[in-house]
């Protein structure tokens, strides 16, 4: 019987992504291999492009680096890509502490610190038989001492009901959790800080890192404090910016931007109670897109529960629109 367990952890470019590598041929000149990284060692890497597989060995790379997903169909990028591409995108802005790949799927671990960086991300194929998956997955987060999730990417509107893998997990058990819908928008679109002045007296602060005052309005699920593992998950993204607004001295306001190639993100967008309505979550937002479009990101995107109404009647004022949705699915004795 095939042993379902993960056959490798990966480091440096994440296996699974899209990249070119551009290589030193044996005449001297140079070519790129563009495509799907499928395996890395210590000697070479092996990019999967439309004529085959190519295996580079690591002497000879010249460059190389992450590109965005091809487009699934036409369109503009933040509409055109395909729902497990963008979430490969999305997993490159808050990487977990621990990878391992099971076939397609990525088992994610962080100290427990959000869903996103501790569950299975279900898109392609696991390798194995789907009960074979699940029963890697529930060991997994066993010997880690986590809740076995997995995260099930869909279209808009429903769970995914007529899916292999979502109509799987609901036949076996597995409770929903946390249904969330991913909205996008061409990052040239967004309004930007001129668009969206300050109410009188208040001020913003952008820095590379999360501070004091950042984190102290932070608080992911109602948690009054980050751990460890969250300050290291909140830096995981090639590139971030930290944005907060401050009235008196004190942090009214706050957001996360980050970045992968053609894309941007936000994330932790936060307004205290006492300063609600007065124009703040705009704000930020306008913040993390001007530094965005400074990056050259086309693309940005959000995640936000599927109840949270008021916050999706914000992002969408400012010009996001739904592309997918997911959930989380927790086995049965989690």
């Amino acid at each position: 019987m095939t042993d379902p367990r993960p056959t490798h952890v990966v480091h440096e470019l994440p296996v699974g992504a899209r990249v070119v590598v551009r290589h030193r041929l044996a005449d001297g000149s140079a070519s790129d291999a563009l495509g799907d990284l499928v395996a890395a060692d210590a000697a070479t890497l092996t990019v999967a492009t439309r004529r085959g597989e190519v295996v580079v060995a690591r002497a000879d790379v010249l460059a190389a680096k992450p590109v965005p997903p091809p487009p699934a169909r036409r369109g503009a990028p933040h509409t055109a890509v395909g729902v497990d591409d963008l979430e490969r995108v999305m997993a490159e802005h808050w990487r977990p502490l621990e990878r391992v790949d099971l076939g397609g799927w990525r088992l994610r671990a962080g100290g427990g610190f959000t869903g996103r960086a501790n569950s299975a991300l279900a898109v392609g194929d696991p390798g194995v038989p789907l009960p074979q998956a699940l029963a890697a997955v529930q060991r997994f987060y066993a010997e880690r001492g986590l809740p076995a999730l997995v995260a099930v990417p869909h279209g808009a509107g429903g769970l995914g009901e007529g899916t292999g893998t979502a109509d799987a997990l609901a036949a076996a058990g597995w409770a929903v959790r946390t249904p969330t819908v991913v909205m996008t928008a061409a990052t040239d679109d967004l309004p930007g800080r001129d668009d969206v002045p300050l109410p009188a007296g208040l001020h913003v602060v952008t820095t590379a890192v999360p501070d004091g005052a950042w984190l102290e309005q932070y608080h992911y699920q109602g948690s009054p404090t980050v751990p460890a593992a969250g300050r290291r998950i909140l830096v995981s993204a090639d590139e971030q910016v930290f944005v907060r607004v401050v009235d008196d001295g004190r942090t009214v306001a706050i957001a996360r931007g980050s970045l992968s190639p053609g894309w941007a993100g936000v994330t932790a967008v936060e307004t205290a109670p006492t300063h609600r309505r007065r124009g703040l979550g705009r704000r930020v937002l306008a913040e993390v897109a001007d530094w965005a479009r400074a990056r050259g990101a086309a693309s940005t995107y959000l995640q936000v529960q599927a109840d949270n109404t008021g916050a999706r009647a914000l992002y969408a004022g400012q010009g996001f629109a739904v592309h997918h949705a997911y959930h989380y699915r927790v086995a049965p004795s989690a």
